[in-house]
């Protein structure tokens, strides 16, 4: 089980849930929100991207990441400009946040801290 904020993914059963409630998400989106939570509060590049979710180190073009992360962002509920879930660090990379804004992170307890991005 895999848990960052509110929300929840089954690695085994391969389901995704957002509050609780089950996304309807494709395999490939599924696996791009596996590698971003895997590494919650950490910057993944798109490198490391393509490596994880598509298993291929050659790429000409961000374009697959851009589109799947649209289509993750949509059913996420989350808005690229004012990012809750999916923060894009230009030049680097993507982060799965491990708070909502405004939220400090060195401020949840210890076992909300544990209970973000379980393997």
């Amino acid at each position: 089980m895999l848990k960052a904020q509110d929300v929840e993914i089954d690695v085994t059963e391969r389901v995704a849930r957002r509050q609780g409630r089950e996304l309807p998400l494709t395999a490939k989106e599924f696996d791009l929100l596996c590698a971003l939570i895997r590494r919650a509060g950490e910057i993944v590049s798109r490198e490391d991207l393509m490596h994880d979710v598509w298993h291929t180190t050659f790429w000409t073009s961000t374009k697959t990441i851009d589109v799947h992360l649209g289509w993750l962002r949509r059913k996420l509920g989350d808005d690229a400009h004012r990012p809750r879930y999916i923060t894009t660090v230009r030049g680097r990379g993507l982060r799965f946040e491990l708070a909502p804004p405004g939220v400090d992170v060195s401020q949840m307890s210890e076992s909300q801290r544990m209970n973000t991005n379980r393997r």
